[in-house]
């Protein structure tokens, strides 16, 4: 029997919410007084999924991660994850990969493995399969100023996968790499998340990228920033990047955005 369009046969079906904002608002102190940031948000990103989060500049969509992952406690409204998973199942890749540069690739992993307790030699096969995961056999052993930007933001991603997170968070991940380097890697990504049970947040400017990466697209106004949208992404795996369906979604994305 074939699968229903959108659906994937190779992995198992969403689980209950992953991560869930109710009602969160956040401010900022400025000179002038409190700056509003983000107004009431609530949407829920289900497990198992890619949720993409996108709005204009300083709508507060880096903030919402930091309220994920615990960097940000002063807020209100509540933020709630599956029973079972803890902050600690969580990784974070941002915008800069932040590797040590006095540390080799497979030191930049293993040294995270170790400081959550893994014994050195389990550390150090775990980064090695790590980094194989992401293509980069061969280069354990480089330094990150012998890599180029898109090899050390597949360092980022090895290190956030080797630590086996319930929770992927990933702040425009590719945001500053040229566009054949963030194809090859918005590819690289579907193809890990197909392969596992994490769940994505994926915060990003690009529409077109949402639409292709994503299960739905959480769409957020200027700031303050709050939700206008939830668009839901139907497509089959795999997708192209050039593909007319992926462009129809980004239009509509954008015009959620235009209309705010």
């Amino acid at each position: 029997m074939s699968a229903a369009p959108g659906t994937r046969p190779d992995r198992p079906a969403p689980s209950a919410d992953a991560v869930t904002f109710h009602d969160v608002q956040k401010w900022f102190p400025t000179p002038k007084g409190r700056l509003q940031a983000l107004a009431g948000v609530s949407f829920s990103a289900p497990g198992r999924t890619l949720t993409a989060i996108v709005g204009p500049s300083g709508c507060g969509k880096s903030t919402l991660l930091h309220i994920a992952a615990g960097l940000d406690t002063q807020y209100t409204g509540t933020v709630t994850l599956p029973a079972g998973v803890a902050r600690r199942d969580m990784a974070y890749v941002f915008q800069a990969p932040r590797l040590l540069p006095w540390l080799s690739a497979a030191q930049n992993i293993s040294f995270v493995l170790e400081e959550r307790g893994q014994p050195g030699r389990d550390a150090v096969a775990a980064a090695r399969r790590a980094l194989a995961m992401v293509g980069l056999t061969g280069f354990e052993d480089r330094f990150p100023d012998q890599l180029s930007g898109g090899m050390q933001q597949r360092v980022a991603l090895a290190r956030a996968l080797a630590t086996e997170p319930s929770v992927l968070l990933m702040d425009e991940p590719f945001g500053a790499l040229d566009e054949i380097t963030a194809r090859r890697l918005r590819s690289e990504l579907l193809r890990l998340h197909e392969a596992s049970s994490h769940t994505v947040l994926f915060v990003t400017h690009n529409v077109t990228e949402a639409a292709f990466l994503a299960d739905q697209v959480v769409v957020m106004s200027a700031r303050p920033g709050r939700i206008v949208a939830e668009v839901p992404v139907a497509l089959p795996h795999p997708r192209s990047y050039d593909d007319p369906a992926v462009a129809t979604v980004a239009r509509e994305i954008t015009q959620h955005l235009q209309a705010h």
